[in-house]
């Protein structure tokens, strides 16, 4: 009943949905009919009733894996005592138009080359719906096998045969041959050629990646993590989800497993500014009218599902849990927590785009100008923090720096767009005194550093972001002990960073936090510490998965732990990458936007 490494498995996305492979060659986890759909594949995340698609060939142990280059299109060479097999296994996808830049074709592609001598090839095919909850029952119709309480369809040039809820193929195959499975997850989708869904979707991403001219330090990584966030921006929206899984555990065995299926608001400037520095303005800008969309109400939630709504939370009691981590969440409660630091990302993102594009419009100012509204009234109160703390409001201090970000980037707007309103200059008036107040509050002379809370002596990693917002230049004394008071008690492993060690009503702990760890390569080079940062980021890729595939956390022995893969870290791994490549006294991304994308 093991369960494979977590960054062990290949990510592979179409854009509308995804799948997860393990190093064996089973897809272990499978959403339909999009991410956040059921997971009609989720042995991931229980050995005995979660569905699976297992490939194999019979002699060849576990093969050698590579992304094809610039691609999401996995390759698998599985090598024989009496000959060679190559599996390419991908989601398929088509360049599509401008208000959909990437069509998915809805079909998971295994295909399989026998390059040299004979191999003997076996799958089996066993979905069950309601993430592991119930069987299918398998009809043939028009060429197709049809699973019940799905629109799963499964399309082959390999005899198969049914036992119960199981397809299985096999066959032996000669060199020169090549055949295919095909997992449809839409009635409508059509059994196109293989040759032809592999080369179009290879291209497709070639031309993507190809967008790019970044050649800077980091390059392969930072390419390569553009790629990965792309694939998990969903296709009708363009929303960022955080990882394509649920409850992946912050703990092996703990109960810190979340649902991470939804798109967070947090870095949202960061997404922006990526997606338009890499040269993929066309995705930065449906991302920020996804954006503005969802942030229509009086208050902002912290995150939201890839249409825009939300989902209660609910355990899932049937599933055992990836190694044993029970409960398995589907939903997630912090939907309905109260994070001003939300304010502070939207409007960070809003000022991007204006400085990158200048298009947004009356309506859109209109809007944003409600939530400058909204800080210039609340700043002085608690919320719930960034870190989604399930316990009372408290006067968390990069809560109220990203409510400083909101205020200051809202009166930036409006000195670019000409709103001499007087809403503006009670603006400033708070941005004033909430610098001010976390200066005196958030800072405490007796350690040395800036603090979670008021009052309190804990740290907390987000702190990381006080210069990257600019709300102090990066070698402000108080921010380099700060830096050095959290490598010194928060770190567990070489550039490691945990979050927090503050008693968060949890039994458990959880391990370091990638995004984090890339911050503090983001702060070393605003503090003039470059030789350090490279050292740190070096260490950080070190990391990666064999893939080049990071997971939310890293336990101090190397285990990948958290929901995979993670957006979070693979942007923060960009940012810190850009920061390096310009080693500037500003941060990069953000100099470059104020100054017109030059």
């Amino acid at each position: 009943m093991n369960y494979p490494p977590i960054d062990s498995y290949a990510f592979l996305s179409d854009t509308h949905t995804a799948a997860l492979v393990a190093d064996d060659g089973a897809v272990e986890w499978f959403c339909v009919p999009h991410f956040a759909g059921d997971a009609v594949f989720a042995r991931l995340l229980d050995r005995r009733v979660g569905g699976f698609l297992e490939l194999s060939v019979a002699g060849g142990g576990r093969p050698a894996r590579r992304y094809l280059p610039d691609t999401l299109v996995l390759e698998s060479r599985w090598v024989t005592p009496g000959g060679t097999a190559v599996v390419h296994d991908f989601l398929a996808v088509a360049p599509g138009d401008e208000a959909q830049p990437l069509r998915a074709d809805k079909i998971l592609v295994r295909r399989v080359t026998v390059e040299q001598g004979t191999i003997r090839l076996s799958a089996r095919v066993v979905p069950r719906v309601g993430y592991g909850a119930r069987e299918v029952a398998w009809e043939q119709a028009g060429g197709r096998w049809r699973a019940t309480g799905t629109d799963l369809w499964i399309g082959s040039d390999l005899p198969g045969e049914m036992t119960g809820a199981q397809l299985r193929f096999e066959a032996e195959l000669a060199a020169g041959t090549t055949v295919a499975l095909l997992v449809g997850y839409d009635d409508d989708a059509d059994a196109v050629d293989p040759d032809e869904l592999l080369a179009r979707t290879c291209r497709t991403w070639q031309e993507w990646s190809a967008r790019s001219d970044y050649t800077g330090f980091g390059a392969d990584a930072v390419r390569h993590s553009a790629l990965v966030l792309r694939g998990l921006a969903f296709d009708e929206t363009g929303a960022l989800i955080a990882a394509p899984t649920t409850s992946l555990p912050e703990e092996i065995g703990g109960v810190r497993n979340w649902d991470y299926r939804y798109a967070w608001h947090r870095d949202a400037a960061l997404l922006l500014l990526a997606l338009f520095r890499l040269g993929h303005a066309e995705e930065g800008r449906r991302y920020l009218h996804f954006l503005l969309s969802v942030c229509t109400g009086d208050l902002l939630t912290p995150l939201v599902d890839i249409l825009g709504g939300t989902a209660d939370e609910e355990e899932l009691d049937h599933l055992e849990g990836y190694a044993g981590s029970r409960p398995v969440r589907i939903g997630n409660e912090a939907a309905e927590q109260v994070q001003f630091d939300t304010y502070g990302h939207v409007l960070d993102a809003a000022l991007v785009y204006q400085e990158l594009t200048g298009d947004l419009t009356d309506d859109q100012w209109a809007l944003l100008r409600k939530h400058v509204d909204v800080m210039a009234d609340r700043w002085h109160e608690p919320d719930h923090g960034i870190w989604e703390i399930r316990g009372p409001r408290q006067h968390y201090v990069n809560a109220k720096v990203m409510t400083w970000v909101c205020l200051d980037r809202g009166v930036r707007l409006a000195e670019l767009l000409d709103d001499r309103t007087a809403e503006v200059e009670r603006w400033r008036t708070a941005r004033d005194a909430v610098h001010a107040e976390v200066l005196e509050r958030g800072f405490d002379p007796q350690v040395g550093s800036f603090v979670m809370t008021y009052g309190s002596t804990e740290l907390d990693a987000s702190l990381l972001r006080i210069p990257l917002v600019g709300f102090l230049p990066g070698d402000d004394p108080r921010m380099l002990a700060t830096i050095d008071r959290l490598r010194q008690e928060l770190e567990i492993g070489p550039g490691l960073l945990q979050r927090y060690r503050a008693d968060d009503g949890l039994p458990g702990k959880e391990g370091a936090f990638l995004l984090c760890s890339f911050e503090l390569v983001s702060a070393l080079v605003l503090g003039g510490r470059r030789d350090e940062a490279r050292k740190v980021f070096d260490q950080l890729v070190g990391y990666a998965g064999p893939l080049g595939l990071y997971a939310e956390q890293l336990a101090a022995y190397g285990t990948a732990l958290g929901n995979y893969p993670q957006a979070f870290t693979h942007l923060a791994l960009i940012e810190a990458a850009l920061n390096l490549d310009d080693a500037g006294d500003r941060e990069a991304l953000h100099a470059w936007a104020a100054r017109g994308g030059l």
